[in-house]
């Protein structure tokens, strides 16, 4: 590998800490913070979903004040629109020669890193406008095309249960996240440490702790860890299982209406790799890819009525796709 190994360590040291300061504030919650902060060194978006109570918005906050980057948080309603998110023209008055032109004002979506607050409260107009932003890390106003800062994370919150007044994400731009990521209840230890941590008088300060250059500097690192062809075949096997017409698994071709495209294999790779160098580790196992693949393929399997009608999720699909699809040698895992 092309590591520079004496840089690599020095950030890789940094990421202990990272989570150190995020645990100052959060309690328990560590997959929950494990797949965040992959999604962050992978370069992608994520989209957590969680009923109200569960610090969703405190955890990207928390996030926010352990890196030294800019941070916007945008509360997605009803009447939010477009421009409220991308930015607008407006028309101004040069003071010395009196002539007119108009300025592009950039809205919240020009920082780091972005809270997109219960994204599923806003029409599909204005979560279109997040499209192009999400894939090409630019937004286009007026024909006129302006790039967005990097890294650039977008970090949005749904809740799962009050479905009235909300507009359900479009299958396309589900699958601009990286993971979908579920938070469920604490414990009833961590759930006593929030209660007591929580009404209290004392304030926790969160300190910096990677700054733009060391995220854009891991993300590079985690496209040069290691990951055998086998690995990559299986990822491919995987993915193309998930699909009715292509799957050798009778479930999938009896519960799946739309099985994942070929940006879940890119994303479970990836995702892969960042968990690897996450744990201080330079080559992806079969563990890692196991890992990764509830979250990553959460929101890119449809399912059909069949399914639903047994109460069955994705995850309980996916779970049955990792027993089945059993190629690899155990010593890759």
């Amino acid at each position: 590998m092309m590591l520079n190994e004496n840089m690599l360590q020095q950030l890789l040291q940094k990421l202990p800490v990272l989570r150190r300061e995020i645990q100052k504030v959060i309690v328990g919650q560590e997959t929950v913070l494990d797949e965040v902060l992959v999604s962050m060194l992978a370069g992608g978006h994520c989209l957590l979903e969680g009923v109200p109570g569960l610090a969703k918005t405190l955890l990207v906050r928390t996030l926010a004040q352990a890196l030294d980057l800019p941070f916007r948080r945008i509360q997605f309603t009803p009447d939010l629109m477009p421009t409220d998110i991308i930015g607008t023209e407006v028309l101004e008055e040069d003071h010395i020669t009196g002539k007119r032109f108009f300025k592009f004002n950039k809205g919240p979506l020009f920082a780091n890193i972005i809270l997109a607050d219960e994204i599923n409260r806003t029409p599909p107009k204005t979560q279109s406008a997040l499209l192009e932003a999400m894939q090409e890390f630019e937004v286009t106003y007026a024909g006129q095309t302006y790039p967005l800062d990097r890294p650039f994370f977008i970090l949005a919150t749904q809740n799962p249960i009050e479905q009235s007044g909300t507009y359900p994400l479009p299958e396309a731009q589900l699958d601009r996240f990286l993971l979908y990521i579920r938070i469920g209840y604490p414990g009833e230890q961590e759930e006593t440490a929030i209660l007591a941590g929580t009404t209290g008088s004392k304030k926790v300060q969160v300190t910096p702790v990677l700054n733009a250059a060391d995220i854009l500097q891991l993300q590079q690192f985690v496209r040069e860890v290691a990951i055998d062809p086998e690995l990559i075949h299986y990822v491919s096997r995987l993915i193309r299982a998930t699909r009715p017409a292509t799957t050798e698994v009778t479930e999938i071709r009896e519960l799946v209406r739309w099985g994942a495209g070929p940006r879940a294999g890119q994303a479970l790779i990836l995702t892969a790799k960042a968990l690897a160098l996450l744990h201080g580790r330079f080559a992806v196992t079969m563990a890692d890819i196991k890992t990764m693949a509830l979250p990553v393929l959460r929101h890119r399997i449809l399912l059909n009525f069949k399914a639903e009608a047994e109460g069955l999720q994705t995850d309980d699909v996916t779970n049955i796709l990792l027993q089945k699809i059993t190629r690899i040698a155990t010593s890759l895992s």
